[in-house]
């Protein structure tokens, strides 16, 4: 059976503030849009992803697919909307900013065990950076602070867990960013704060 993946982005704000210490404003965002279109461009390449679905404020010039406009309610409250909306759709709801996320990675979220849910844990196992919902209709968001936890309780004891380097690495932070530059993400460009600007080699592993 298909499914849809969603990609909450902010569109119009400043991005990735907690990196000023590291990155000027125009790099961050220049980081922060080249992640997102990596992660579009690794979902697009999954068989059973029906529609890569892109929720934020406003749509990016470049972007082709199907499009939600993000109200400003919260991301809880616009997934909720969402899901009112298209209440029998398998639903994929994935962070914008996994450098190393693979096809691997999204097939091992989505070709479960029979769960109804599946649920990446960043990797430090508070946040959640991607949820994959078979009825998504009777499931409660709790994107935010310690949303891992809230997620599993939501799931009823009933939630697979994916823990891998390609969900569980997100940038956030100084040190999300040496992280990944540690897998390989990065090269020597951003030594003086430049974004690379060719294609990633995404890196898998369990």
């Amino acid at each position: 059976m298909s499914w849809t993946a969603v990609i909450p982005f902010k569109g119009s704000a400043e991005r990735k503030t907690r990196l000023a210490s590291r990155l000027g404003m125009e790099d961050r965002q220049s980081l922060s849009q080249e992640l997102f279109e990596h992660v579009a461009s690794v979902l697009r390449q999954v068989p059973t992803l029906r529609d890569v679905a892109l929720l934020s404020d406003m749509r990016p010039n470049r972007w082709q697919g199907p499009f939600i406009r993000d109200e400003g309610r919260g991301l809880n409250a616009e997934l909720n909307a969402r899901v009112e909306s298209h209440r029998r759709t398998r639903l994929l709801v994935i962070h914008a900013d996994l450098p190393l996320v693979s096809v691997d990675d999204i097939a091992a979220l989505i070709t479960g065990d029979g769960a109804g849910c599946a649920i990446a844990p960043d990797r430090h196992g508070s946040g959640t950076n991607a949820l994959a919902l078979v009825e998504p209709s009777e499931f409660d968001f709790a994107f935010g602070p310690n949303s891992f936890r809230q997620h599993c309780a939501a799931a009823k004891g009933k939630a697979r867990v994916v823990t891998r380097l390609g969900l569980g690495l997100d940038i956030d932070t100084a040190a999300d960013l040496d992280a990944a530059i540690s897998c390989g993400f990065v090269r020597a460009a951003l030594a003086d704060n430049r974004v690379p600007r060719q294609p990633y080699s995404p890196v898998s592993t369990t």
